[in-house]
C-alpha cells in the first residue's frame, strides 16, 4: 500500500528547513497548482506533500482534522536531539512498545504533532 501525506505550515521556509535538517528530505515546487504546494521525497519510497495552512483552525463544516504520522529512525536519541535542536518540542515523550519500538511525539516548527520510533525488539 502506497502512502501519501501532508504537512501544513504558517510558514513553508521555515517548515522545510526542518524537516530537510531533521530527516534529510527533499523537496520540490510543485508547477501549476492552485496553491503554492512543495512535492516531499523521503528518501525511502515515501511521498508527502507541504503546503501553507489555509486557516488559523479548520472551520467546523469542511476542516482538516489531524492525522499523526510516524517515522522510523535509526537512533531514536539523535532524531530527538535534532529536533530540539531546530526549534521542535517535545509533545509525548519517549517510550517502549515493548517487544516493538521506540517511541515518541513531538510538535514541529509550524505545531504539527508528529512521531518518531527506532525499531527494536528488545524494547521494554
Amino acid at each position: 500500500m502506497a502512502i501519501y501525506f501532508e504537512i501544513q505550515a504558517d510558514q513553508t521556509e521555515r517548515a522545510r528547513r526542518f524537516y530537510t535538517d531533521v530527516f534529510g528530505w527533499k523537496f520540490a515546487k510543485a508547477v501549476g497548482t492552485p496553491v503554492e504546494y512543495w512535492r516531499i521525497e523521503t528518501g525511502d519510497g515515501g511521498r508527502g506533500g507541504l503546503l501553507e495552512r489555509p486557516a488559523a483552525s479548520p472551520p467546523s463544516d469542511c476542516g482538516t482534522n489531524a492525522y499523526v504520522c510516524s517515522f522510523e529512525v535509526t537512533n531514536y536519541d539523535d532524531a530527538a536531539d535534532a529536533i530540539l535542536k531546530l526549534g521542535g518540542t517535545i509533545a509525548l515523550r519517549k517510550f517502549a512498545v515493548p517487544g516493538v519500538c521506540w517511541q515518541g511525539y513531538f510538535l514541529d516548527t509550524e505545531g504539527n504533532t508528529f512521531g518518531v520510533f527506532q525499531p527494536d525488539s528488545k524494547a521494554g
